[in-house]
């Protein structure tokens, strides 16, 4: 079988070059390491085949992937980053949450933007919530019997998250509160039982909600948005017009709402950043398997020392992106909830690279890399799909313009970056 074909054939899986080309030994530890493992089992028997009519699919047309999504909470991956006994209690949970979302990326990264959305962004904010609200909703969302998002961004505000650019508003009423706005980008909404909402409840004053979506009066969720890319991460706005809730489903002290974004937000990076390596990793491994045999002039192209020094630059970042994002995880599972600068380095580093090693990685490929379907046998190509997919990582969870500025304001101080 030729090398396009293999890169057509989802069921022709070229050598993973992480397994001889990064060693976890002696530095990453056991339970995340096991966690690897059972995740690249899981994504490679029940994922990979859903994958390609993923990538190609159309969100309006063929909606949310349920079955992708039902397969990761059957095997548990989205519990995870939970303690006993919602989850396994692991010793590192954000180090082996996020290398379970490189993982889930190598296959699909529309599922890695599923996944963040489901047991790390919204799961840890349901975490803090009240009792008898947390245990009503987050069994359930760990084993994915529910759908959960989490809204951040509105139509004028996505990283810049300061309480005078939020627009949403919860106002006291009798009972709770009386929500109205509009969220934007909701990943998850359409199918979406539950979301946790981030308002504003005073004028200098932000607090996340939570909001049960089914059956709610004065909720509407939109159409699902037609993207680049990630097309199986369905996303589409939240409309609340007068929703009332009761004051229980205000999540953890009232006004807190943007550390808790924050702090929440710096997790969900380090999974984009490991999605981000995921990426990278799947073209890497199938334009390493291209050039060792596609033939050009008479020679396989790996003979060619551009092309050669060129895999041993990507093979180089990636190893330098899959470490950083490993050391801030780290760092979190020491109880640092805002690691900085690593986790502004791991996301800006890691997205920045995946579109630059996916882009080579599909000039190796000529003409073959930048076809979607090749009409002559119907074949679809993995290298089209990871190119769209690779560049939201460079936009959401804080532009990476954004993680330049932090990187720099803990470099320079903030007197100097503001």
């Amino acid at each position: 079988m030729s090398t396009a074909a293999r890169a057509a054939d989802p069921a022709v899986v070229p050598e993973r070059l992480q397994d001889r080309m990064y060693h976890d030994d002696p530095w990453i530890p056991r339970d995340v390491v096991e966690v690897r493992e059972r995740a690249r089992e899981v994504c490679m028997r029940d994922l990979a085949p859903l994958a390609p009519a993923i990538a190609a699919g159309d969100e309006v047309e063929d909606g949310f992937p349920w079955a992708a999504f039902r397969a990761l909470g059957a095997a548990g991956l989205y519990a995870i980053p939970f303690p006993a006994p919602l989850g396994p209690g692991l010793e590192h949970p954000a180090m082996a949450t996020t290398a379970a979302t490189e993982e889930i990326a190598y296959v699909s990264n529309s599922m890695a933007g599923v996944y963040d959305g489901q047991c790390i962004l919204s799961g840890q904010t349901i975490a803090q919530a009240a009792a008898a609200v947390r245990d009503r909703w987050l069994p359930k969302l760990v084993t994915g019997e529910v759908v959960a998002s989490f809204a951040t961004t509105e139509p004028e505000a996505s990283s810049d998250l300061r309480p005078e650019s939020i627009a949403t508003r919860a106002e006291r009423v009798p009972g709770g509160l009386r929500i109205v706005g509009r969220k934007r980008f909701i990943t998850n909404s359409v199918v979406a039982d539950v979301v946790a909402a981030l308002v504003r409840t005073g004028e200098r004053e932000l607090s996340f909600v939570l909001v049960p979506l089914k059956d709610t009066p004065g909720v509407r969720v939109g159409r699902a948005d037609r993207k680049m890319g990630n097309r199986g991460q369905v996303t589409a706005d939240i409309v609340f017009d007068g929703v009332e809730i009761p004051e229980d489903h205000v999540i953890g002290e009232p006004g807190q709402g943007l550390r808790m974004a924050l702090r929440t937000l710096v997790y969900g990076r380090l999974g984009v950043a490991a999605a981000g390596v995921g990426m990278a990793q799947a073209a890497l491994d199938l334009a390493v398997s291209h050039l060792q045999e596609r033939r050009l002039f008479g020679r396989r192209l790996g003979e060619f020392q551009h092309w050669q020094f060129r895999m041993a630059e990507h093979a180089t970042h990636i190893e330098c992106a899959r470490t950083l994002y490993l050391k801030a995880a780290a760092r979190l599972d020491a109880g640092a909830a805002f690691p900085e600068p690593e986790a502004a380095m791991a996301k800006w580093y890691a997205t920045s690279m995946s579109v630059d090693v996916v882009r080579d990685c599909l000039q190796v490929f000529g003409g073959y890399g930048f076809v979607r379907e090749l009409a002559e046998g119907g074949r679809h190509y993995a290298l089209e799909a990871l190119y769209r997919d690779a560049k939201i990582g460079e936009i959401y969870e804080g532009a990476n313009e954004i993680q330049k500025w932090v990187i720099a304001r803990t470099l320079l101080g903030r007197d100097l970056t503001g």
